[in-house]
Parts: structure tokens; C-alpha cells; sequence
């Protein structure tokens, strides 16, 4: 005994410690996450997040005006300007006008280039091209430069995806089908629970394979077959089809979870109940029901969660209408095709997080509960 109890000290250490290294493993990505939904979009596409409290450098090409824009300055013309035009400034190293040497000049230097004419370029960005003779052409000349920029933050990032054009609207949708196709599980799998924990019926332990059979069937080979007996019948592409989806995507979890719990109820409860004359719908909802809350809670924050991120059945059994389109969907028209505005996607992402989190940490409490119920007697 005093092996095994000197064993513990160093056992509870070994747990603590790989408690927190997956604890850390899944915040350092969301707190990057977070970080790079404040950032600047462009300083975000050649920089990582752990770059964001120190100065970038970024290789730019800039298109200087056309000849259109020359005055005559004495005996030159000149076309002038800023290379940063409008951005939020930063400071020139390097610069050229090939992309065989971009960076061959130092700031302030003359470069030579073709026809005699002279470029130059500020540390702050200002340039000047300078030609003997009148320049002639329809495209500006390129110039190529090194900037160093200082960290940018902005919340711009969220006010377009808070405000972009039917954000709201979609918003509406995805609860108009987060909310019964938790809601509607939930009733039927209890009274389902039940039945399968205290009710005495033929066929009642074949029945309660199948629903942990049922646990493994993906639910992509559904997703056709339904679609087409919901067109047949009339309810496809509609909040009924779609709700009934998710009812019975979610329901052998549902029945699962919950038998488990309830059949974990004391026995004397139930039989005091009956022999006071109570039948078994009174029993359900007088006594169960409470007592599951639980199990009703943590089975709550698992369907809530998955449909409120689906996109998959949403598109299949919604589609892309403006009208119906939800937050999901709704976010990767936002983001594009191309998946390239990365300050888009991280801002997106902490919004589309906000409710499911707020519904996680107010039933947060009953998930350990309702999980374990039924593995211990």
C-alpha cells in the first residue's frame, strides 16, 4: 500500500499536466484565431499571428500613374506621388523598378532607367520619375519596393461581416432551424428513453440495437435518398424537410444518451409511483422528466451545436436561396470561392461561435452529468 500510495502524488502530476497540455493545444489556435480577426487584411495574408505586436515586411508591386499625369518641371517631366496612395503608411527599405532587382536601391537613391529617365524614392514613400523628353505610353511604370509596416489592427473585419448585405437575415434562418431541430429530438427520444429503460414490450432489446446501430451509419448516404421522398411528398427545400433531417440525424444519440440516464433512476421511484396508481405517462412527466435534466441538458448543447454549424444538410435540403440561406452558407458567399480573405474567415469565425458558446456555458454544468449517467451503478 505505501508503493501504490507513494505512486499517487506523481500519477495526480501526470494528470495535471496532460489536462493542460490539451487545454493549451486548443487555446493557442483559437486565441491565434482571435488575434487575426483584429488584424489587417493584408498584413495577415504574409504574416502569422505571433508576427502581430511587431513591424512586417512586405514586397509590393506599385503601377505609378500613367504619362497622362507628367507636368513639366523646368526642363524634365515629371510624374509624382506616394507609393503607399491612401494605405495606412509605413517605410520604404529598399526599392526598383525589374523584377530581376526589386530591391536594388536604397531609399533616396537615383535609379536610371530606360529613355533616360530617373527614379526615386523616399523613405516615406514619396517617389519621382524624371525624363528629359515628354513620356508616352498608357500603362504607369512598375515599382517595386520593400516596406516595413507597423502592426495594424482594425475592426473592420467585423463590420463586414456583421453588416454585409442579409447577414441579419440569415441569422433569423439559422435559428428558425437550430431551434426545433433541437427542440424536436429531444421530445421524442425521451418518451423513446423511457419506453426502452422501464417499459415492458416484445422486440424491446432488438429495438435497442438498432438505435446503437444506427450510431454508426454516416449520415451522408441519407442525404440523396431523403432529399428526393421529401420532394416526392412536397416538404423538399423547406424548414419542415429540414428540421425532420436533423430529427432523425440526431435521434439514436438522443435515445441513447437519455436511456442510459433514466434507466439509472432509482427503481423504488418508479415502483412506488405505479403502486400509488400512477400510470406511465404521469410517471414520464411528473418524475422523470425532472430528474433528467441532466441528461436533457448535455444531449441539448451536442444537437444545438452541430446544427447550428451545419452546412451540409443545409444546403442539401435548404440550398443557396436568399431566403433561406443561413449563417454558414451565408459566410462562405462572404468569404468568396477562392477562400483567400483570410481576415474574413477568422472574423466569421468568432461570430458564428458566439451563440453556441453563450448556450455551452449555460448548460455547461449538466454535460459531465448527463454524459456519465447509466456507467455506474
Amino acid at each position: 500500500m505505501q508503493g501504490i500510495a507513494g505512486q499517487r502524488p506523481l500519477l495526480i502530476w501526470v494528470v495535471h499536466l496532460s489536462v493542460a497540455a490539451l487545454v493549451l493545444l486548443w487555446t493557442i489556435p483559437t486565441f491565434g484565431l482571435l488575434v487575426s480577426s483584429f488584424r489587417d487584411g493584408d498584413q495577415l495574408s504574409v504574416s502569422g499571428w505571433w508576427t502581430a505586436l511587431t513591424a512586417t515586411e512586405r514586397n509590393i508591386i506599385f503601377r505609378a500613374p500613367a504619362s497622362a499625369a507628367q507636368v513639366q518641371d523646368g526642363d524634365q517631366w515629371v510624374i509624382a506621388g506616394n507609393v503607399f496612395e491612401g494605405q495606412t503608411e509605413g517605410e520604404v527599405t529598399a526599392f526598383g523598378f525589374s523584377s530581376k532587382a526589386p530591391a536594388a536601391f536604397a531609399p533616396g537613391q537615383a535609379a536610371e532607367m530606360r529613355r533616360g529617365q530617373v527614379l526615386e524614392v523616399s523613405r516615406n514613400g514619396d517617389f519621382r520619375i524624371a525624363s528629359p523628353e515628354e513620356m508616352k505610353g498608357k500603362r504607369g511604370a512598375r515599382i517595386f519596393y520593400t516596406s516595413i509596416d507597423p502592426p495594424r489592427f482594425t475592426l473592420e473585419n467585423y463590420r463586414n461581416v456583421l453588416f454585409s448585405e442579409g447577414i441579419g437575415r440569415s441569422f433569423i434562418n439559422t435559428l428558425t432551424v437550430t431551434i426545433p431541430a433541437t427542440i424536436i429530438p429531444i421530445l421524442i427520444a425521451a418518451f423513446a428513453a423511457y419506453a426502452l429503460a422501464w417499459m415492458q414490450f416484445p422486440g424491446r432489446a432488438l429495438l435497442l440495437a438498432v438505435v446503437v446501430g444506427l450510431l454508426v451509419v454516416p449520415l451522408q448516404m441519407s442525404l440523396i435518398p431523403l432529399l428526393r421522398l421529401y420532394t416526392d411528398i412536397g416538404i423538399g427545400k423547406s424548414y419542415i424537410g429540414i428540421w425532420l433531417a436533423h430529427t432523425g440525424f440526431g435521434l439514436p444519440l438522443a435515445i441513447y444518451l437519455l436511456r442510459n440516464y433514466i434507466k439509472g433512476l432509482p427503481k423504488e421511484i418508479i415502483e412506488s409511483a405505479k403502486v400509488d396508481g400512477a400510470s406511465d405517462f404521469e410517471i414520464f412527466i411528473k418524475i422523470v422528466l425532472p430528474l433528467s435534466f441532466p441528461a436533457l441538458a448535455s444531449f441539448a448543447i451536442f444537437q444545438f451545436l452541430w446544427t447550428w454549424n451545419d452546412l451540409l444538410v443545409a444546403t442539401v435540403f435548404l440550398g443557396n436561396n436568399e431566403e433561406q440561406l443561413v449563417m454558414t452558407g451565408r459566410l462562405r458567399e462572404l468569404l468568396g470561392s477562392r477562400g483567400g480573405n483570410w481576415e474574413i474567415l477568422t472574423a466569421s469565425a468568432f461570430v458564428s461561435i458566439a451563440v453556441p458558446l453563450l448556450v455551452f456555458f449555460s448548460l455547461q454544468r449538466y454535460l459531465v452529468r448527463g454524459l456519465l449517467a447509466g456507467s455506474v451503478k
